[in-house]
C-alpha cells in the first residue's frame, strides 16, 4: 500500500539574485563621491602664505588619470571630461572588490 505524495516546487533563486535583493536595501544610504586629482605635502608656513595666482604642485602628471572616492576609499580611475560647461568624470579602471577589500585591510593596519 503507497501513497502519492505531492510536494510543493521550491522557489529558485540564484545567489545574484540574492545578494541584488541584499544590496536594494543600501540604495538609499548617502555616501560622499571626490575625484582627486593629486595630493602634496606642504608646511604649514607654505600653506598660510598661499594665496590668489599661487601654484601648488601635486604629485600627478598631467593627462593621467584621476582617482574616484567613496568615503575615501578609491573605487574607480578615469579621465576628466566636461560636458555642456561642468567637469564630469569618465571611467576608465574600476577597482575589483577584492582589490578594494585588500586596500582597506592594509588602511586599518597603518
Amino acid at each position: 500500500m503507497s501513497q502519492e505524495i505531492e510536494y510543493q516546487a521550491l522557489e529558485s533563486t540564484t545567489v545574484t539574485e540574492q545578494r541584488a535583493a541584499d544590496l536594494h536595501r543600501l540604495e538609499d544610504v548617502p555616501v560622499e563621491l571626490a575625484v582627486e586629482i593629486g595630493r602634496t605635502h606642504m608646511t604649514i608656513g607654505e600653506t598660510l602664505a598661499l594665496g590668489p595666482g599661487s601654484i601648488v604642485s601635486l604629485n600627478r602628471l598631467a593627462g593621467e588619470p584621476v582617482d574616484l572616492l567613496v568615503n575615501g576609499k578609491r573605487i574607480a580611475k578615469g579621465e576628466v571630461v566636461v560636458i555642456d560647461e561642468e567637469f564630469g568624470l569618465r571611467l576608465t579602471e574600476v577597482v575589483s572588490p577584492a582589490r578594494r577589500l585588500r586596500e582597506a585591510e592594509s588602511s586599518l593596519e597603518n
